[in-house]
């Protein structure tokens, strides 16, 4: 009990974090529409995780990175990501012609659904060799990115000129393909840089829900 105990303040902790900064960042957004557009997964993926918290609690990493990528969604949803102050203090340090937050933003996209399509694979059991199960989760996020990317397209369709801030093209013809490339990145990364933590932790769920 002591366990989930634990677990389920961290979850607190981080939901009244999360909603204190979608107030914050929901107040006087640059658009209102964009705002509204980039933080809808935060408030879908919330509910989800209390419901899910006790039949399927996820590992500490995976619920931390989630964190951080809603926190990444929330302020490019604020100042619309060719906005965000910190993008051009990128863009300054390494000599950028374009406000570069938005690969952040798919990068995350590559990196978080990574680590829950490995979580979920390993605990269902449904893939047993370790390159069958890395090459499933690159496929799964490539999908994912290109889902998002169909979505911003239906978005640009159906808004005309107001989908631009949602879009954040900066007029890049390639930002659709660099934006999978940096969710690719962010895939690879999540693989070579935390599978053995993210094994062990996935050992101790297993082992708790075990015993």
């Amino acid at each position: 009990m002591g366990a989930v105990a634990k677990h389920d303040a961290s979850l607190v902790a981080a939901s009244v974090a999360l909603l204190a900064l979608l107030a914050l960042t929901g107040y006087r957004p640059f658009d209102r529409a964009t705002w509204l557009l980039e933080v809808f997964p935060v408030v879908l993926a919330l509910p989800v995780l209390w419901a899910t918290r006790r039949r399927f609690p996820l590992t500490p990493l995976l619920y931390a990175l989630i964190f951080l990528h809603a926190v990444v969604l929330m302020v490019g949803g604020a100042y619309t990501y060719a906005r965000v102050p910190l993008g051009f203090q990128i863009a300054d340090l390494f000599g950028l012609t374009r406000n570069p937050y938005d690969k952040i933003g798919h990068f995350m996209q590559g990196l978080v659904p990574a680590l829950a399509a490995r979580e979920i694979l390993l605990r269902g059991r449904y893939v047993r060799g370790r390159g069958m199960l890395a090459f499933l989760v690159v496929c799964v996020v490539l999908a994912i990115s290109a889902t998002y990317e169909f979505v911003e397209w239906g978005a640009a369709l159906a808004f005309g000129q107001g989908a631009e801030e949602f879009l954040g093209t900066q007029g890049d013809p390639w930002d659709t393909q660099s934006d999978m490339l940096f969710a690719l990145i962010g895939a690879v990364t999540a693989l070579l840089v935390f599978s053995r933590l993210h094994d062990r932790q996935i050992a101790r769920i297993e082992g708790g829900e075990g015993g």
